[in-house]
Formats: structure tokens, C-alpha cells, sequence
């Protein structure tokens, strides 16, 4: 898995067992192999912009592939474990552009997304059976490509007792609701606006740095809430649910225009990362407090690169004071390998063909997601 942060692959070595409601696994081992800094640059060359090189965007289709099973090989020789051990290889791909109907004009077309790094080489450079491309079949079957966790939290971490809120921080937050019984029907999953990207991307931008690391520059800094409320009164927050946005949305442009609206173009730096340390943190709780009953008692389980920014995290206790926030780790799902564990599960569901709705609304008709590639 490697998502809108750009840090690095998550390779997670998983052992299934069963499939649907039957499906069990154990996380055998787990690295995150951190992408180079040219290895980022040609990735941000084409991510998320409207405008690129369609000669560059070709080139890195297989390029990323090659690249990432020379991280999977490596891997697998620093833990001694030989590739035809391996039954099957399930890789997200690099998102590069994410096109909710939300987010674009044209009537004549959907929603769609592309991720890169082709199936087809990664299967040949590690001789590994690949499923990858996993989004596609969830826009064919009526969903807008995002998000997929709904499958596999439903599958590995839904609890018989207790009503179970799966909360993923990566680029762009998300939530899945497990109430306790169980009901496929019941559960439902939605996007709730920016995890780490507009932090991230403000960092790299001033301080040269990747992220805010534990939240300390954001804690540093005072909440301006004048650019906070501009920044809320963007119609994306307005959108029913579920939803799925992306960096195309929340980047730098998108602070610059708040900045402009709300007459703040000369605060300071801190500023303006604490005031979207907070927007990260309201906007999943007012997520949550439109979408959970009311009446209905739920811990919380983060996972994702934003559970170690301990501001946000402050920040969503304070305002959801009487719900227990606990990391993923309690239900036996390490944080930083969640997405790439729940790849896994998809990936298994597509050889054991069980195909299954999104949840909810999310399709209209079963699917099980992925297109296979062999090694020959």
C-alpha cells in the first residue's frame, strides 16, 4: 500500500484463512520501505494536477511497478522468506488522481480514479501472482472508487458487543461504523475531508520537512478561527453522505484561497498549521456526530499515520469527551499496516470469489474487486 503521503510501501506480510464472514488472519510481519526523495519528485510531478505529461504519466505506470518489487524482493530476502512462499501479492497502486462527481463539472462523466504501478509487472519482476486495481469495480458497480475499507474492517473487526468505529487518518480521513449486530446493511463507511494532506503538503512547502512530527509546530501555533470557518464552508463539507474527495481538493491552492476569503495572508506559519490541525479533527467529529445514532455507545479504533500526530488526536478527544479513542492495535490490527492488511483481505475475497455489496449504499450490485495478473 502507498497512499496520498507519499512516504513509502507498506509491505505487509499476512497469513488468511476463510473467506467472508469467515475470513481470519495474522499479521506475520510488517515494514513501511520509505520512498526515495527523486522517487517522490517524479511521483509529484504528476499527482494529483489536472495538467501533466501524459508521455510521463505512460512512463511511470510500469516504472513505480518495477520500483516497488525491488522493494518487495529486498524485503523478502531481509526476512529470509522465499517468494514462491508467497500466494499472491495485493498491491493499491499509487494513486495519482482521484475524480469524484463531486469534484468535477462534466455532466457527460462519472466519478473515476486512477492509480499506477501495472499489476502485470510487478507479477514478472517478483514472480509473485499480483491483484491489483482494486477501485474499478467498485465505480462500475455504482460507488465512486473510495472508500474500500468498509470490506475489510466489516470482515476482520466487527465485534458481536460492541459498536466499533474504525478511524483511518492517512492523506484523507475515513470512517467505517461496525454496529454490534453485525448487519452488513447497517454498516456504512465515508471519507470525512483531510487527515494528513494539507498538513503535509503546507510542511514540505515551509519547512521542508515530510510532516508536523507529533503535532509539535501545530501545538506551537494558535488556532485562527476565521480561516477555520472559511475553510469548513467549502460545499465538499455540505455533500451528503457517504463521499470521497482527495488532494485534487485539499492542497496548498485550497489554503491560499481560504487565506484570501477569510483576509489571513499574513499570519504566521504555526498559525496556520494549528488552525489545520484543527480542521483535521472537526471535520471527522462532525462526520461522525451526523452519521452515528445518537443514542448509540462506540469506541473509537484509529489507525493510520494520523494517530501519531498526538494534537489531532487531542483535539478529536476533547471534542467527542465521553468516547473512548484507542488505537487499532487493541483489536489486533497494528495501525501503520491497517490499509495494507485490508488490501490483502480484498485481494483474498477476489480468488475465493465472494463478492460482496459496500455497505450501506456504496453499490448497487456485489462485487469483489481486483484484476489478476500472472508471473508467466
Amino acid at each position: 500500500m502507498s497512499g496520498t503521503s507519499l512516504d513509502g510501501l507498506d509491505i505487509a506480510l499476512c497469513e488468511m484463512k476463510g473467506s467472508g464472514k469467515n475470513t481470519s488472519f495474522s499479521l506475520l510481519k510488517f515494514t513501511t520501505v520509505p520512498y526515495s526523495d527523486s522517487m517522490k519528485q517524479e511521483i509529484l510531478s504528476i499527482f494529483s494536477k489536472q495538467m501533466v505529461s501524459l508521455e510521463k504519466l505512460t512512463l511511470l505506470n510500469p516504472w513505480i511497478a518495477i520500483e516497488n518489487a525491488k522493494m518487495i524482493n529486498n524485503t523478502l530476502a531481509d526476512w529470509g522468506i522465499v517468494a514462491s512462499s508467497i500466494d499472491l501479492i495485493a498491491s493499491h497502486g499509487q494513486t495519482v488522481y482521484h475524480a469524484p462527481k463531486s469534484l468535477h463539472p462534466l455532466d457527460s462523466f462519472g466519478p473515476a480514479t486512477l492509480q499506477i504501478g501495472d499489476g502485470d509487472h510487478l507479477a514478472v519482476h517478483t514472480g509473485i501472482i499480483t491483484i491489483s486495481d482494486f477501485r474499478q469495480k467498485h465505480i462500475a458497480a455504482g460507488g465512486e472508487g473510495a472508500p474500500l475499507a468498509v470490506y475489510g474492517d466489516y470482515l476482520i473487526a466487527t465485534d458481536t458487543k460492541e459498536n466499533r468505529l474504525l478511524l483511518n487518518i492517512g492523506g484523507i480521513a475515513n470512517f467505517t461504523y461496525l454496529p454490534a449486530n453485525g448487519a452488513f446493511e447497517q454498516v456504512f463507511s465515508t471519507d470525512t475531508g483531510p487527515g494528513n494532506t494539507l498538513m503535509d503538503s503546507f510542511m514540505r512547502a515551509h519547512y521542508n520537512k515530510a510532516f508536523d512530527k507529533d503535532g509539535e509546530i501545530a501545538k506551537n501555533g494558535v488556532i485562527n478561527n476565521e480561516l477555520l470557518k472559511a475553510m469548513k464552508q467549502d460545499s465538499f463539507f455540505e455533500l451528503g453522505f457517504p463521499k470521497t474527495i482527495g488532494p485534487e481538493l485539499f492542497n496548498l491552492t485550497f489554503i491560499e484561497k481560504a487565506q484570501l476569503v477569510s483576509n489571513n495572508t499574513t499570519i504566521s506559519p504555526e498559525d496556520i498549521m494549528a488552525t489545520l490541525n484543527r480542521l483535521t479533527a472537526e471535520t471527522i467529529v462532525d462526520a461522525i456526530n451526523r452519521l452515528v445514532p445518537s443514542k448509540d455507545t462506540y469506541t473509537i479504533y484509529a489507525s493510520g499515520g494520523g494517530i501519531h500526530n498526538l494534537h489531532v488526536i487531542e483535539h478529536i478527544k476533547s471534542l467527542l469527551p465521553n468516547i473512548s479513542i484507542e488505537s487499532s492495535e487493541h483489536i489486533g490490527i497494528q495501525p501503520d499496516a491497517k490499509e495494507a492488511i485490508l488490501f490483502a483481505v480484498l485481494a483474498n475475497e477476489a480468488v475465493a470469489g465472494s463478492p460482496m455489496l459496500a455497505g450501506g449504499y456504496a453499490t448497487k450490485i456485489p462485487v469483489s474487486m481486483g484484476k489478476i495478473s500472472l508471473p508467466q
